[in-house]
């Protein structure tokens, strides 16, 4: 059964908010199963697996950071438990990303709509 993730009232209205310049725009996201469907306003619509959503997490703390001569500062990984790969909510962030909680309650994460895309073409082994 789908379940959607805009929990907040005018949250698809963020989404579609056209001050920002982005050259395609989100018009939904659900969670199906152990997949995050998103359909776009180009026509196109992506499937991507939970876990591949959470192990590609761009936030500093799981991707690293890069100081201004190119070094990279990561913590060590941590461990994903189960419910790491399970979405507790998400919102929009302005006209150009979405932010989930994760099951563990992780929610550093911006994902880009323009990130969510490349994640989606992307197989496991690449990125």
């Amino acid at each position: 059964m789908a379940q959607s993730l805009f929990l907040m009232k005018g949250l698809m209205e963020a989404v579609r908010d056209t001050s920002y310049d982005v050259r395609v725009r989100l018009l939904d996201v659900q969670q199906i199963g152990p997949e995050l469907a998103l359909k776009w306003d180009d026509g196109r619509e992506d499937f991507i697996p939970l876990e591949r959503l959470r192990k590609r997490c761009p936030c500093a703390g799981c991707n690293g950071e890069m100081d201004m001569l190119g070094n990279v500062y990561k913590v060590p990984a941590r461990p994903l438990g189960l419910h790491a790969f399970e979405i507790r909510s998400i919102r929009a962030v302005g006209g150009y990303a979405l932010q989930p909680t994760w099951g563990d309650m992780h929610s550093t994460g911006l994902y880009s709509f323009d990130y969510l895309r490349r994640v989606a073409e992307a197989t496991d082994e690449s990125m």
